[in-house]
């Protein structure tokens, strides 16, 4: 199967994002589930100005989506020396190169936007870095994730105590990690904090980082650029401490910031707002509840 992989990565970006643009429409229509999710999302967020201008960002967020999908293929499975040249240039690199020659560690919040996949990817030939993920419950999809990322440099850490002990570790000696600050966590492991304006159940883990190690923060985003023409990676610093309530909001409020951004580029589709089992209620579904939780 990998040799197989390995074969089909070798086509030009370009093809793949043609055909992933393609796939993300033919999802859109398959999956009436799927399709509700992306267009609810896009409608609550309120990153659009006008109806046009929401219907722009729908048709784009839909594309993109599959693109997104698609390009996993070279992303994985060429050799990392050809993957980093779809990277055209790298706004803010200088900034967090600084950083983490302080050896303070360094923490890249990349979010369900653009292609995070191969920020980590170009990080990882300037320094190590150790990326949280979350494993499948399938060996044979485990063994290809695990294939296709921990190469070189970038290390994966489970969305386990022992994953969260590797990211600390990291941190301590002065290295870098990756995290998807999006991502939906399990019970007992986030708090209830708005997202475009709704409850959205978010990660108390880089907050418990920051507390432990100060490390410096960024946003990290990898914009498509159109026609396959590959990547331009956007890097911000957040400003102000992550730890505690105050924190997580911030954290947020920094992701929002980046998503209006590229609305379009956003993975609108992702279940951001679902409720984990074991998961206390968010607060607008309680009576008289009106806090983050």
């Amino acid at each position: 199967m990998l040799s197989v992989l390995q074969l089909l990565a070798r086509l030009p970006l370009r093809w793949y994002h043609a055909l992933g643009g393609w796939l993300g429409w033919l999802v859109y229509w398959s999956s009436p589930r799927y399709s509700s999710r992306l267009r609810e999302n896009l409608r609550a967020s309120g990153v659009w100005t006008d109806e046009a201008d929401y219907r722009r960002i729908l048709r784009g967020a839909i594309a993109e989506a599959g693109r997104q999908g698609a390009e996993i293929l070279p992303l994985w499975f060429r050799p990392q020396s050809q993957v980093t040249p779809f990277v055209r240039s790298c706004i803010g690199e200088r900034e967090v190169l600084d950083a983490y020659a302080k050896r303070r560690g360094v923490i890249l919040l990349t979010p369900h936007l653009g292609c995070f996949e191969i920020s980590a990817i170009y990080a990882a030939e300037r320094f190590p870095i150790t990326v949280l993920y979350r494993p499948s419950h399938f060996p044979s999809i485990n063994n290809l994730i695990v294939a296709g990322r921990a190469r070189g440099r970038e290390k994966l850490a489970p969305a386990t105590m022992k994953g969260v002990r590797l990211l600390l570790k990291a941190l301590k000696s002065g290295e870098s990690i990756g995290v998807l600050p999006d991502q939906v966590p399990s019970a007992g492991e986030g708090v209830w904090v708005d997202f475009f304006g709704r409850p959205a159940y978010t990660m108390t883990l880089i907050g418990r980082l920051c507390e432990a190690v100060d490390p410096a923060v960024f946003v990290a985003i990898a914009r498509r650029l159109p026609r396959g023409a590959g990547y331009t990676i956007e890097v911000s610093r957040v400003e102000g401490s992550l730890s505690g309530p105050d924190g997580i909001r911030r954290m947020n409020a920094a992701i929002e910031a980046a998503v209006r951004k590229y609305p379009e580029q956003y993975l609108w589709s992702y279940n951001r707002y679902k409720h984990p089992a074991g998961a206390p209620l968010p607060p607008d579904t309680r009576e008289g509840g009106k806090g983050e939780g």
